[in-house]
């Protein structure tokens, strides 16, 4: 008995993205500039929603907390793929294997739940602007972020509770740079068909469900604009845009993966570094150089420094 189960199996190897020895180069050069990225795009979010008192309002609270969870999600992947571009043997002991899919399920429905959220807090500003301050009140605020933990731990440890207990004792290979469940759920010696239903029912419902709310919602809210403004949609699209942007490049791959939770192919580890590192890393370019009011506090911030340095 080896951990957690009483599986044979100790580890899992994991094959990660490529075998070519200059692919690598290029790949642990290309990765470690897109975590930086993610480190101090987002950490630089969460200090400039803190520092400017001009931030202090529902949808930089939901931001600063989005951006704090992105670094998470970038975290569960991103350091242990770079470390085994340099290692011949990839190989995660059975017990990280299951506490990294634990992390990467938890993460992920505090994000969709925070998305939600920032959809909610965008049609209250957008359709109901006098009434903004006090719907998004600071204790709805914080109730967004609890039940976005809340929820995220009970999406992972409802599927964890299934997968743990399963018997691995023979091919211990991931086709993949991290663990997750349905090609974890291939590898165990026992029929998978009922577990890979359990994905689909939860992950697959969870992802599918909160992407077509959120699609809806930003329809909704377009709709409303263009009936009270006769037609002009320009400044909520501007608005939204961003938001709709961040769906789509989020939710693309849990569908990919988690609707149909058989993975005959390679395609889908390649669409989670889109969730792994691509969105993480545009989330804070995104939110800055397409907001105004970013921008005005980056300037607020820059012109305090200068006036720091010759004070």
């Amino acid at each position: 008995m080896y951990g957690l189960n009483d599986s044979l199996v100790s580890e899992f190897v994991l094959l990660g993205l490529s075998s070519s020895q200059k692919t690598k180069v290029f790949l642990i050069l290309a990765f470690s500039l897109l975590y930086l990225g993610i480190i101090l795009g987002n950490l630089f979010i969460e200090f400039l929603v803190i520092a400017d008192s001009h931030l202090q309002s529902p949808m930089y609270f939901l931001l600063a907390n989005l951006s704090l969870i992105d670094v998470g999600l970038s975290s569960t992947a991103i350091p242990k793929m770079i470390s085994d571009f340099l290692n011949e043997y990839k190989v995660i002991s059975f017990q990280s294997c299951m506490t990294q899919i634990c992390f990467i399920h938890i993460m992920g429905g505090v994000e969709m739940v925070l998305l939600i959220a920032m959809a909610f807090d965008r049609y209250t500003a957008i359709c109901k602007p006098l009434h903004y301050l006090n719907i998004m009140s600071p204790k709805r605020c914080v109730s967004f972020v609890v039940t976005g933990w809340v929820t995220g731990v009970i999406h992972a440890m409802s599927q964890f509770a299934f997968v743990i207990n399963l018997p691995f004792c023979g091919p211990n290979k991931v086709d993949s740079f991290y663990c997750d469940f349905p090609r974890i759920i291939k590898l165990a010696c026992t029929e998978g068909a009922k577990f890979e239903f359990v994905v689909a029912a939860n992950s697959g419902f969870m992802s599918m469900g909160t992407f077509f709310l959120l699609i809806l919602s930003y329809i909704f809210i377009l709709v409303t604009v263009w009936k009270r403004s006769s037609g002009d949609l320009s400044k909520a699209f501007v608005t939204l845009s961003a938001h709709i942007t961040v769906v789509v490049l989020f939710f693309t791959p849990c569908m990919f993966l988690y609707v149909w939770p058989f993975p005959t192919s390679s395609i889908d580890k390649y669409l989670f570094i889109v969730d792994f590192a691509v969105t993480p890393a545009l989330n804070p370019v995104i939110y800055t150089l397409r907001n105004k009011d970013m921008k005005i506090a980056i300037q607020r911030l820059s012109k305090r420094g200068h006036y720091d340095r010759f004070c």
